[in-house]
Order: C-alpha cells, then sequence, then structure tokens
C-alpha cells in the first residue's frame, strides 16, 4: 500500500509569513472566483425564475433567500470536515461546477419538457448551490489558516470574496447575458469552478492521497461541462423548439428579456420571457385597436408618443396620419428597436417604420423620461402599449403617480391610450387601471376587441375633455370602420365595471390581482 500522507488539519499552524506566498495568493484568487460564480448561478437562476414564472421581485426575493439558507446550512456542515481539508474543496469545487453550471440548461430544459417540476427544480438546484457554496469559504479559510494570521485571513478572504461578487453583479447584466446567454454564462462559470478544482489537484499534489482520481474527476467535470458548452446552441434550440412549438427565426437575450421570434403556419410570433406579444395573423386587429380610436378622435395629431411598442406596430399605424410631423418611440430594451429596424424580416412587419425620418427612438424607461420632460413639451397623442403588469418594474407604469406624469405631457386636446389587459379574463384588473387612471383627474373611455390570439382585449383612453367619436378613419385599415367602431365601446355584462382600488407606487395592488386573476386560466 502506498504511504499516507501526512494529515495538513494534523499539523500545527506556522508562524505568519512576512509576506504573502504564491500558495496564499492563489488560494485568495480561489475566493474571488469561487465568490463570482456563487453569485453568478444565483442570480443566473432568479432571471430563469423571472423569464419562466414571472414577477422579477418575488422570484428574485426567494431565490436569494432560499440561497442564503443554504449557504447557512453549508457553513455549518464544514464543522464536520476535519481532516484532508484540500480534498474536500476540490470535491465540492467540482461538485458546484456541475450543479451550477448545468443550473441554466437544466432549468431551460425543464421548462420546455416538465414545465410541472420546474419549480421544485429550480429551488432545489438553488439550495444545493447554496449549500456548496456555504463550504467553500470556510474550507478556503481554515486552509489558509495554516499560514496566515486570523485577523489578516479575515479580511483577506472577506476582500475577494466581496470582489468577486461586484465583479459579476456589474458583468452579468451588462456583459455576459446580452453576449453569452444564460447557458453559456452559467456554462463559462462552470468551467471555472472546475478550473479552480484542477488548480487545487496541482496546488496540494503533495498531500492529497490518490492524486489520479482527483485529476480525472477534475478531466471529467471540465469535459462534461465544455461538450456542453460546444452544444450550447443546440441545447437553447431544443429546448425552444419544444417549447414555442415553432419555428425560431430569432431569438436573443438582452439585459431586460429574453427576445424570440418564431415562424409558423400563422406568419411570425413575437414572445419576451416567454408570453406572446403578437402574432403575425392578427396583429392588426390590437394595433389598429389601440391606436386609431385616439388618433382620429383628435383629429389632426402633430406630435405623438409611444411608449413601450418597439415592434414598430403602433408606430406604422400612426405614421397613416399626413397630419403627423414627429413620433417619439420610448423603449427600453434597444434590443428591440435595433431588430425591428434592421433585421430585414422583421422590419418589414412594421413596415419599416422605425426608420422613418419622423421617427425619433429613445432608449429609455418610460417612467424617468416622463419626469425628466417639462410640462410645456407636450403631445396630442400618446400611446401606451407596455406589456401586461406580471411584476413590479412594470407594475409602477401602471401606477396613479405615472398616469400624474403622463397627464403632465398631454396637451390640453389630446388623448392618450393604454393597452390594459383583458377585460374578460382579468376584470378587475381592467377596471383597476380605470380607476387608477381617473384618480389623477382624466377622464376615461373603456373600450375592447377581440384579438384571436389573446382573446377579449382591453383599452382605456386618457384626456382631459371627454373622447368623441371620430367621424372618419384611415381608408387601408383591415379590421376597424366608422360603423363597427361605437360597438368597441359597449360593455357586455361579464366585462362591466367592478368597484377596484387605485394603483399606487406604494402598494402595488394590480400585479397581485393581475397574477391572482390569470392565474384561475
Amino acid at each position: 500500500m502506498p504511504a499516507a500522507e501526512s494529515d495538513p488539519a494534523a499539523l500545527p499552524p506556522a508562524a505568519p509569513a512576512s509576506g504573502p506566498r504564491p500558495i496564499e495568493i492563489a488560494l485568495l484568487f480561489s475566493v474571488f472566483v469561487v465568490a463570482a460564480c456563487g453569485l453568478l448561478y444565483e442570480l443566473a437562476a432568479g432571471a430563469l425564475a423571472s423569464y419562466v414564472l414571472g414577477d422579477s421581485v418575488l422570484q428574485f426575493s426567494t431565490i436569494i433567500g432560499t440561497y442564503l439558507f443554504a449557504m447557512g446550512v453549508g457553513s455549518w456542515l464544514s464543522r464536520y470536515f476535519e481532516r484532508q481539508l484540500p480534498a474536500h474543496f476540490l470535491r465540492v469545487e467540482l461538485m458546484v461546477a456541475l450543479v451550477g453550471g448545468l443550473l441554466p440548461a437544466t432549468l431551460f430544459l425543464a421548462n420546455a419538457y416538465a414545465p410541472g417540476a420546474f419549480r421544485l427544480l429550480l429551488y432545489g438546484m438553488v439550495f444545493v448551490v447554496g449549500m456548496l457554496a456555504g463550504l467553500e469559504i470556510p474550507l478556503v479559510m481554515r486552509i489558509l489558516k495554516r499560514n496566515v494570521a486570523l485577523r489578516d485571513l479575515v479580511s483577506q478572504v472577506l476582500t475577494f470574496d466581496y470582489l468577486g461578487a461586484l465583479a459579476v453583479s456589474l458583468a452579468f447584466p451588462l456583459l455576459l447575458v446580452p453576449h453569452l446567454g444564460l447557458i453559456r454564462t452559467g456554462l463559462v462559470f462552470g468551467v471555472l469552478n472546475a478550473a479552480v478544482a484542477l488548480w487545487a489537484v496541482w496546488l496540494f499534489r503533495h498531500e492529497l492521497r490518490r492524486l489520479k482520481a482527483h485529476v480525472a474527476a477534475c478531466v471529467m467535470v471540465l469535459g462534461i461541462l465544455l461538450g456542453a458548452l460546444a452544444g450550447a446552441d443546440h441545447i437553447t434550440t431544443f429546448a425552444e423548439d419544444k417549447f414555442y412549438q415553432d419555428r425560431i427565426i430569432f431569438s436573443t437575450a438582452s439585459p431586460y428579456q429574453r427576445i424570440v421570434v418564431t415562424h409558423g403556419r400563422a406568419g411570425h410570433r413575437l414572445y419576451l420571457n416567454g408570453n406572446l406579444q403578437f402574432a403575425q395573423s392578427d396583429e392588426y386587429r390590437y394595433h389598429e385597436a389601440l391606436v386609431h380610436p385616439a388618433m382620429s378622435a383628435h383629429g389632426a395629431p402633430k406630435r405623438v408618443a409611444v411608449l413601450g411598442g418597439g415592434d414598430g406596430m403602433a408606430v406604422r399605424e400612426i405614421l397613416k396620419y399626413p397630419s403627423v410631423e414627429s413620433v417619439t418611440l420610448v423603449e427600453l430594451d434597444p434590443a428591440m428597436t435595433r431588430i425591428f429596424s434592421e433585421h430585414p424580416t422583421l422590419s418589414a412587419l412594421n413596415g419599416h417604420a422605425l426608420q422613418n425620418p419622423k421617427v425619433k427612438i429613445v432608449n429609455t424607461d418610460a417612467f424617468g423620461w416622463l419626469q425628466q420632460g417639462t410640462p410645456e413639451d407636450t403631445f396630442d397623442v400618446i400611446v401606451v402599449d407596455f406589456p401586461d403588469p406580471t411584476n413590479f418594474s412594470i407594475g409602477k407604469l401602471y401606477t396613479n403617480s405615472f398616469y400624474a406624469l403622463l397627464d403632465r405631457r398631454l396637451a390640453a386636446s389630446g388623448y392618450a391610450v393604454v393597452q390594459t389587459t383583458s377585460p374578460l379574463v382579468a376584470r378587475k384588473s381592467y377596471w383597476t387601471v380605470a380607476e387608477t387612471i381617473e384618480s389623477v383627474g382624466l377622464s376615461t373611455a373603456p373600450y375592447h376587441a377581440h384579438v384571436p390570439s389573446f382573446g377579449e382585449w382591453g383599452f382605456i383612453i386618457a384626456s382631459h375633455r371627454p373622447w368623441r367619436l371620430p367621424d372618419a378613419l384611415p381608408g387601408d385599415l383591415r379590421f376597424l370602420t366608422p360603423d363597427t367602431l361605437p360597438l368597441l365601446f359597449d360593455f357586455p355584462r361579464d366585462m362591466a365595471r367592478v368597484p377596484a382600488d387605485v394603483n399606487r407606487l406604494s402598494n402595488q395592488a394590480l400585479v397581485h390581482t393581475y397574477e391572482r386573476e390569470w392565474g384561475k386560466h
């Protein structure tokens, strides 16, 4: 039998050296990488949960809570690791590399093929990664304790730990997700974790028993992760083709959302974070209903603003009015306006409206944009085309604070129109928006239209003066006519107004109401 290596845990601590040794520097750099990887897996899980389950505030809160609790469990368990600390450290690194690195890919596939298991798998993997991450730092500190004074040990480890967290928190939304996507990002950081384990094998090669087995384990884990990294595009396509059914012709991940465009028998469809935004076969119904009741009622609008609607479909309808001199499109995500301006197929869907010289694109948050404007900088028509209030970040755009800002930017004779979810499926949510708009002193004219891809869909016109039925509409419309337009403002009993509260920034009641109503369907 080979002679057993001396156990480092049994050795007395050495006197602190006058300066850091190479092994200490290497371990401290490992702390930096370990901290960056741990936070990256946490952020990736939160982003995926937001994409699939909605309500980013709730998802990130529960993911962070689960992860931190699991880290506490891991730190508590570290007390039972007494011998062969370097060997335990590299084993933990390899397990983190596998579970954390494969987390985004596994969850993407689960969402496509076993959606019922997504939530359980999500929190299970987050707990495992958090527990392993909770083991890492205590093990590193106990290894370093042999050569570093306690005072310096704690300050150095925590410094590198916080620096790693800072680096990845900045890189995740600005560089990693936009350029690599979630699946590749997870795998790249899994490779980094495995590289730390391989580095630990070399650093402690004289202390490790069964050195060849440790090397083989590192090579195997690196091989799995690198193989998955090479096939990341196939994994994404495999998962998304199953989820979206139709062929995907374009997909990208921006710092704000996952953008997917498919093509099938019904034409092109746009999905944001898995939620359908329009279908080519009937989007004209939605956008004609959104734009023309307000535009035509004004008579001769010159200055128009569109908030949201980065696909350019609403802008296409607005440009049918010769009186329009300028259109300001305020869209948070530059990826949306870029692809619907430059992609040949997608820009054709909006009639190349975003390339029109009358159109000015502003990529910023609409709430902040309204705040920065002056009351003199007003618009004849403002089209508000945001996604439904599935989370608090979008829900703030449906609050009385937002509508008070909207009121300031609306000309005295102007109209604003808001897309307002389904008055049939989410009846109280719809009338909550009406109640909220009225709470800032604006008159409302609620109406609805049937869009086959969505069902019965609602809109609300807001103005300083009562809305009046227009005498005429543009002649090239496919859905609306002067005769059928009045029918949109008639609500049957199952969609009639119900009591509702004002949606405020302080309570965001609409988000909870919306989730409750749509959750029944």
